[in-house]
């Protein structure tokens, strides 16, 4: 790849200056959080307007290849982990078999009267107990994503007693309770982080976060754990693949 705009070419000299550029970030020249040149600099080493530039830029940014950070300048964007929802495989088991190291971290292990939404979820009564069990993930020593599951106290009745961190939690519902997944329904949308979500994770308040929602049933249709996941958008993005 050539870094001189050939000017009589029939290739418009901004889809070359967008080549030019992509080759750099994808084949290593620019690293991920590394700061590239302004606009200016940019404009003066290719001898392009600065309208022209910015739109280059601005389309890396798009692509995801780039990012801007107001009163900085323009990065880099920091390489993310792909995954597919953990309804497909387990994030822990994803990330090792990408050859990342994980930990877990058990924050808490509660029996606790659970909200209205999360009663409404598993089909809880009014006096019903369920087990809220939050969990942090890390890769390389850098927390990733914030994990929240509740599973009913009555079908679970001494879930605090088990391995929830070196061991995943859908294997001990099965094996311990008889809770096999046979279903999972799940939404995913886009989340501000809270203030304790942002302690957790090594965020600030009000940071975009990609926020995903599980709820796991049986073979009978009845619903055994409800989950809220939230993952660092930065780190991580969730891939969703259909065949037909």
């Amino acid at each position: 790849m050539t870094e001189v705009l050939e000017r009589g070419s029939a290739v418009p000299l901004y889809v070359q200056l967008e080549a030019i550029l992509h080759a750099k970030i994808v084949g290593g020249e620019w690293l991920p959080n590394q700061r590239i040149p302004s606009e200016n600099e940019l404009n003066r080493l290719y001898g392009l307007s600065r309208m022209t530039v910015r739109g280059v830029l601005t389309k890396l940014v798009n692509d995801g290849l780039l990012l801007r950070v107001p009163g900085k300048g323009t990065y880099v964007a920091p390489h993310k982990i792909d995954a597919v929802s953990p309804a497909y495989g387990g994030v822990r088991e994803q990330l090792e078999g990408l050859g990342y190291s994980t930990t877990t971290q058990l924050v808490s292990c509660a029996l606790e009267a659970p909200s209205s939404g999360v009663r409404a979820e598993l089909r809880l009564g009014d006096g019903d107990e369920a087990w809220t069990i939050v969990r942090v993930r890390s890769v390389q020593d850098e927390p990733i994503s914030l994990h929240r599951s509740h599973v009913p106290a009555a079908l679970a009745p001494d879930l605090d007693r088990h391995d929830v961190v070196t061991g995943q939690l859908c294997v001990v519902l099965e094996e311990s309770y008889g809770l096999p997944m046979r279903r999972v329904r799940e939404h995913l949308e886009a989340h501000a982080v809270t203030t304790t979500e942002a302690k957790h994770l090594g965020m600030h308040r009000g940071e975009p976060a990609l926020l995903l929602h599980d709820v796991i049933s049986d073979g009978q249709g009845r619903p055994f754990e409800y989950s809220s996941i939230v993952f660092r958008g930065d780190k991580l993005r969730l891939r969703f693949d259909y065949e037909r």
